[in-house]
């Protein structure tokens, strides 16, 4: 009994251990940022108000 359940004992633990070690990454966020509104000068030069 012995001779048989170690190895199977060892084969189980490097799979769970191999499960957890390769979890997905997280993707990355591909969402552009909000664009600035524009400051005083730059609505005062370019005529556009808001």
């Amino acid at each position: 009994m012995s001779r048989l359940f170690r190895p199977l004992l060892a084969v189980c633990l490097a799979l769970v251990i191999a499960g957890c070690a390769t979890a997905p990454q997280p993707q990355p966020d591909l969402t552009p940022p909000p664009k600035k509104p524009f400051d005083a000068k730059t609505q005062l030069e370019s005529g556009r108000v808001r």
